[in-house]
């Protein structure tokens, strides 16, 4: 029987990221949780979810969300998170431009606002115009903004980069933002 390593990780996702009181998992406060203790608890809900499936989900995820400790005994979501926890972050300097897709529906807010993090802990940024237009085309026609990030650190502006290479930033005003279609 073949895996199926996509619903898998949409279920990773929601339970690492967002909630795991839906299966009463507690993450630490750098948001890792036991790996015994998730494959436990969600195969009360689910019977599929071995140590074996998870590893598999790790190495083949796209885009690396998930993370394991040295030994493997803990598992993590790399960002994206909507519950609060302290992923260990140390600022880097950015590369002079990054890449943020979206489509046209939220244009004038963010030409308005800038980009805001939301309900998320950052502003997810990409160095690939690739991966912006792919994010972009999840709802739609993207549009790809071009941030100015250099400029950003240059006037203090701090910014992280995650295990899987998605940059981080608090906010980006919208003076830091080019438009390109």
């Amino acid at each position: 029987m073949k895996t199926n390593t996509k619903q898998i990780s949409k279920f990773l996702s929601l339970i690492l990221r967002h909630n795991p009181g839906k299966i009463e998992l507690q993450l630490d406060e750098n948001g890792w949780a036991d790996v015994s203790e998730l494959i436990r608890k969600a195969n009360k809900h689910r019977n599929q979810l071995t140590i074996e499936t998870l590893k598999e989900v790790v190495a083949t995820n796209d885009k690396k969300r998930f993370a394991f400790n040295e030994d493997e005994t803990k598992i993590r979501a790399n960002q994206g998170h909507s519950i609060k926890v302290d992923l260990e972050y140390t600022p880097v300097q950015p590369p002079e431009f990054l890449y943020h897709g979206t489509v046209g529906k939220f244009r004038e807010d963010i030409r308005r606002k800038g980009l805001l993090k939301m309900s998320r802990h950052h502003v997810h940024l990409s160095e690939e115009l690739e991966t912006a237009m792919k994010v972009g085309s999840r709802r739609g026609v993207p549009i790809i903004l071009t941030v100015r990030s250099g400029d950003m650190h240059r006037n203090g502006i701090e910014f992280y980069q995650s295990d899987n290479g998605v940059w981080l930033t608090d906010t980006v005003a919208s003076e830091y933002i080019e438009f390109k279609v």
